[in-house]
């Protein structure tokens, strides 16, 4: 049943069973083993109660997408059978809980039911509580995976609470094991192959970022709690104080960017990170930040909008509030990681580039690389790659001949950038104004001066240096697909697929929106028969800020829009882009 690509196993039930535990439980222990995992989850926006499932995809080489098809499904309750066994290929595994009599649908006696006693099982155990201790182990069987990992994972998981706790869960793992080796033996084909053993951790978007803010110096974050942006702050609230830095949970947004803001202007490295709605009550103080040039990160981890929206579903609908959000017009840097590394490395980068360039970064992350797992090589969360560059500033000695209230901290230089100062400095700047000023930070309305400084603010990332597009695969392609953010990974595997059928296929994307960068784009794209812009948003925003550069108005283009809070998957990508290369065969 598995190939190169992996198997796919699901778990669902109502929210609050521990589903997200169990899922963990096999990913944790599949990824130590040797096997790449990628976690994919569905849950709503309430605490309790309403189905959520979780699908792990378990492979012999990496994987950064969820699959089409679920080999093995765990049901807790009827609801998941009804809802997910449409993605179960003929033969495949339906492992549910006897206790509420589970049935097939009409229509799929190509699938096997099993029935396993799972909440019998464990209140005999002790607890009705270690259920999905005894899927877990009867899970093992079913993938032909070894029992002895998953019980040193019991001892670690719950060593802590004593062998009152570590015994019963240990007993329900093998308990489920031995039953599906008795009861359903025959039933256990799945072979995963051989595992590629490495120093590799599973880890969310999130994480990735949080970590990567560390890396890059950020001493201070403060936010206010929003899905799905959250777990960047509570990843930070555990790390900080290990560097000796500080989280602040903040009255609302508003006074979560401005207290970054704050921070940034006394030489902090800070940041904050929301998503849509709260990114929404930022606007006007990235324009303060842009204003005053004042160096500040902020992370937009997309999701489902407008308003609430769905905050538990996936989108990438906030790049135009991040491109052009706040009022007036003022430079700003957005970064569009697509990739755990990727993730990472735009955490540590932004700080850089917020000081470089004196202005906003902010990094569009979206739902599905946030909080998603994967296991990537632990070699990518590497801190001593980039050092610290805190961009022109001015030392205790360059001030020591500036008369007081000379210093010119937005001095008209040829770069745009202004050497700073920060408060404590005799004959530095102290205080900013968010009102039109002058060189020397005085409030002025002169005409000249107002185009001179609005120059000056734009000219900054005329010069801006950073590896903008990235392009997989051959010059002369078929078709190239174009994405941002976590689409990238779908697509990436959907082009292997594509060439496989003997397709020749690029994968391009963007790893900046704003210096929007137009040449590199152009030259990634110029050998492509056909473009594909796959983007998770209903008007096509990617494609229609390319149109704005002058890129993507010619028939070759094209546009594949998804927007029901589901990511796609490769299986889409691939028969959209069959269907495009049939059509554009026949004009």
């Amino acid at each position: 049943m598995a190939t190169a690509r992996g198997v796919a196993w699901k778990i669902g039930g109502d929210q609050g069973e521990g589903i997200d535990s169990t899922g963990d439980a096999l990913a944790t222990v599949a990824n130590r083993m040797g096997y790449y995992v990628y976690g994919y989850k569905s849950f709503s926006s309430r605490i309790k109660g309403g189905h959520t499932n979780y699908k792990v995809r378990v492979a012999t080489e990496p994987v950064e997408a969820t699959t089409d098809t679920t080999d093995v499904l765990v049901a807790l309750n009827q609801e998941t059978i009804d809802k997910n066994v449409q993605e179960l290929p003929p033969g495949g595994l339906v492992l549910a809980d006897a206790a509420f009599q589970p049935k097939l649908p009409p229509g799929r006696a190509d699938v096997h039911l099993i029935g396993l006693p799972l909440t019998q099982i464990a209140k005999e155990l002790g607890s009705v509580l270690m259920r999905n201790m005894v899927a877990v182990g009867a899970s093992a069987a079913l993938m032909n995976l070894p029992l002895a990992p998953f019980q040193d994972y019991v001892a670690r998981r719950f060593g802590s609470k004593g062998d009152a706790v570590v015994g019963p869960n240990q007993a329900a793992v093998q308990r489920g094991y031995d039953q599906i080796r008795a009861e359903a033996g025959h039933l256990t084909q799945i072979r995963l192959g051989e595992p590629h053993p490495g120093d590799r951790v599973v880890i969310t978007g999130n994480d990735a970022l949080a970590l990567g803010a560390l890396a890059g110096g950020c001493r201070i974050m403060a936010a206010y709690p929003i899905t799905p942006a959250s777990d960047v702050m509570e990843a930070l609230i555990k790390w900080m104080p290990l560097v000796g830095g500080v989280v602040v949970q903040s009255e609302d947004e508003i006074a979560a960017i401005n207290l970054a803001i704050g921070a940034g202007f006394t030489g902090a490295r800070a940041m904050t990170a929301t998503s849509g709605p709260g990114f929404s009550l930022m606007q006007e103080a990235l324009g303060l930040a842009s204003m005053t040039e004042t160096p500040v990160v902020v992370a937009d981890i997309q999701r489902s909008g407008p308003s609430t929206g769905m905050p538990t579903k996936h989108e990438q609908s906030d790049l135009m509030q991040m491109l052009n959000g706040s009022h007036g017009e003022s430079p700003r840097i957005v970064l569009t990681p697509s990739s755990i590394p990727e993730a990472f490395a735009d955490g540590m980068d932004a700080f850089n580039l917020a000081e470089q360039y004196q202005c906003p970064v902010l990094i569009a992350s979206d739902l599905s690389l946030g909080l998603w797992t994967q296991s990537v090589d632990r070699s990518v969360l590497d801190r001593t790659r980039v050092p610290i560059q805190r961009g022109p500033m001015v030392s205790e000695r360059d001030l020591a001949d500036v008369p007081a209230g000379q210093f010119k901290r937005y001095a008209l230089t040829e770069s745009g950038v202004s050497p700073r100062s920060v408060p404590g400095m005799k004959h530095g700047q102290f205080l900013a104004t968010g009102v039109e000023h002058s060189e020397l930070g005085k409030v002025s309305e002169d005409p000249v001066n107002r185009a001179h400084m609005m120059q000056k603010r734009f000219r900054k990332l005329e010069g801006f240096a950073r590896e903008s597009v990235k392009r997989e695969g051959p010059v002369d392609s078929d078709l190239a697909l174009v994405a941002v953010g976590s689409t990238v990974g779908i697509l990436r595997e959907a082009q292997g697929l594509l060439t496989a059928r003997g397709h020749r296929v690029a994968l391009v994307w963007l790893r900046v929106l704003a210096p929007f960068p137009t040449r590199p784009l152009i030259e990634a794209l110029a050998g492509s028969r056909r473009v594909m812009v796959v983007e998770q948003n209903a008007t096509g925003q990617v494609l229609n800020l390319m149109r704005t550069h002058g890129i993507g108005h010619e028939a070759r283009f094209h546009s594949f829009l998804k927007y029901d809070g589901v990511p796609f998957t490769p299986g889409e990508v691939v028969q959209q882009a069959l269907s495009f290369l049939d059509l554009a065969e026949v004009v």
